[in-house]
């Protein structure tokens, strides 16, 4: 995502969804509400914009399917839900915050995911509303080259909203289609807690978008908030030393994460990345590029 690359359209369309993003979310703390419905909401209008690759708007499987990971977790309690290959729930973020708050359970995958969704009230979708054409589109450019690996060349469009309320509680939530073109059931690190998503009131609340192996095998979001909360580390030295080490093991992405304090911070090494932030008495900033 570097200028010029991007097209015109995609770059205003992606900012307004940022945009809009923020102002649930913002909308909801300024009202004195909390940072686990402030993520959530956030998360939902990202999940209605095909702009990005969650909910609608999801890249494919190889197959042609559209399957999404969801997870989000307070940093008060420390409780979390996660949802895995859901085909049938309109908002995946709201389905794995049900898991949280309604279930005995932590992650839930599959036809069992959204057979919970659907005894539980959630709001369903049929498997057609989440795609789009340029999905599809996506997903024939690489099948046509056996040779290519998946996603080659493609942004990934993870979704992630992370904030802190007026009683200093953290929350984080994260969304995502995966991979264009994954096989077998992949599942990357939006789902996993403390992988692609973590929150702890005594250290920071994190989001993560990228190549979620590697994320996976550094449990990326946790290991910065134990650097924060063990080494006394502030919240942007631990992102900043996390995406060095994503780097030096060959992966490519970035994080976003907040403390209870209210500093914030993001870091990615990629050319570019979907950023925005809001803060009490602050005008709302959106960016994509790496030089903004």
């Amino acid at each position: 995502m570097t200028r010029g690359k991007l097209s015109p359209e995609d770059d205003v369309a992606g900012r307004a969804g940022l945009a809009a993003a923020l102002a649930a979310g913002g909308d909801i703390l300024d009202a004195g509400g909390s940072a686990v419905d402030a993520v959530e909401a956030a998360v939902r209008v990202m999940e209605d914009d095909p702009v990005f690759n969650a909910g609608r708007g999801s890249v494919f499987t190889a197959e042609g399917r559209v399957e999404c990971d969801a997870a989000i977790m307070d940093g008060a309690t420390r409780a979390a839900g996660a949802v895995a290959g859901v085909r049938t729930t309109r908002h995946p973020v709201s389905l794995a915050r049900e898991v949280m708050t309604n279930s005995a359970h932590v992650f839930l995958a599959g036809a069992g995911a959204d057979s919970f969704a659907r005894a539980h009230g959630v709001e369903a979708a049929e498997p057609g509303w989440f795609e789009t054409d340029e999905r599809r589109r996506q997903l024939d450019e690489i099948l046509s080259d056996p040779e290519a690996p998946f996603d080659s060349g493609m942004k990934y469009g993870t979704v992630g909203a992370v904030a802190v309320d007026s009683a200093g509680h953290v929350a984080a939530a994260t969304s995502t289609g995966g991979l264009t073109g994954k096989r077998w059931g992949r599942v990357g690190d939006s789902p996993l807690i403390g992988a692609g998503t973590y929150a702890d009131d005594r250290a920071a609340a994190v989001s993560c978008t990228g190549a979620g192996e590697y994320f996976i095998r550094l449990v990326f979001a946790h290991e910065i908030c134990a650097l924060v909360r063990l080494s006394g580390l502030s919240v942007d030295a631990a992102v900043g030393a996390l995406i060095a080490e994503l780097g030096s093991m060959g992966g490519k992405g970035g994080a976003i994460a907040v403390g209870p304090d209210g500093l914030g911070s993001w870091c990615f090494n990629t050319p570019g990345m979907y950023r925005g932030r809001v803060s009490s008495g602050q005008e709302a900033e959106v960016a994509i590029y790496g030089d903004e």
